[in-house]
């Protein structure tokens, strides 16, 4: 691997999206809109606000950096670009790690964007450092990055890179602890929680929510959601194919 190349990569990923205003609405107001909206539902009963509020803005931005991350890697593999990017000294791990960086700088202003609309402007009302929950936001957009650079090797076209978020994304969704405590669900339904990364992103806005301080718990589950998404990405540095079959 080279950092060169690593940056070269992300440059042109960032370049390329610049030109799509389409995608960049997509990543930065979607968010935005659906907790104004959030917002709003929850207007008669505030305290339940600050607690679905809070989660989700690490729901959101992993939903959203999957689909985009998912699409844009696809559409490279499927014109070619991808193809003839490897004919050149440029190795899997360079291009894998430069399209995170690209898509992890619109992670940070996704993130950034909503946790600070979430906080000044709706009243999120936490116990925590607002820096924390923006922390665990960042993490777990790196997450939705990951899987979608992941799942891109598998799909031979845009719908089904999309298809792939009633397999991943929304199982986690349900048994992330948003709905019901995990400790409450069904035995078979607590393990699978336990392994799914989305929880400890749940569960590390929840410390946050909830704690002044910085608990251990809120450690081991950033600790969780980081190891995956590097994980992740190694996985998909190894499963990277040229073009799409």
């Amino acid at each position: 691997m080279s950092a060169a190349r690593t940056l070269a990569t992300a440059r042109r990923v960032l370049r390329q999206l610049g030109h799509d205003p389409r995608t960049i609405a997509l990543l930065l107001g979607i968010p935005l809109f659906l907790l104004v909206l959030l917002h709003y539902v929850f207007e008669a009963d505030p305290g339940l606000f600050d607690r679905v509020g809070s989660s989700l803005l690490g729901v959101f931005p992993l939903i959203t950096m999957f689909l985009v991350t998912s699409i844009a890697t696809l559409r490279e593999r499927t014109s070619g670009t991808l193809e003839r990017l490897l004919t050149m000294p440029i190795g899997k791990g360079d291009l894998i790690l430069g399209y995170a960086l690209a898509f992890g700088a619109f992670a940070v202003l996704q993130a950034g964007l909503a946790t600070a609309v979430a906080l000044w402007f709706l009243d999120l009302d936490i116990a925590g450092s607002p820096w924390l929950l923006l922390v665990a936001a960042l993490l777990t957009a790196l997450l939705g990055i990951a899987l979608g650079l992941f799942v891109s090797a598998f799909a031979a076209s845009e719908f089904q890179a999309v298809q792939f978020m009633p397999a991943l994304v929304f199982p986690q969704i349900l048994l992330c602890g948003l709905f019901a405590p995990r400790d409450s669900m069904q035995p078979v339904l607590e393990y699978a929680s336990n392994v799914l990364p989305m929880s400890y992103s749940v569960d590390a806005m929840t410390e946050v929510l909830g704690n002044p301080e910085v608990t251990g718990d809120f450690w081991r589950d950033v600790v969780v959601v980081l190891c995956v998404a590097l994980g992740v990405l190694a996985l998909g540095a190894v499963t990277l194919r040229r073009r799409t079959a």
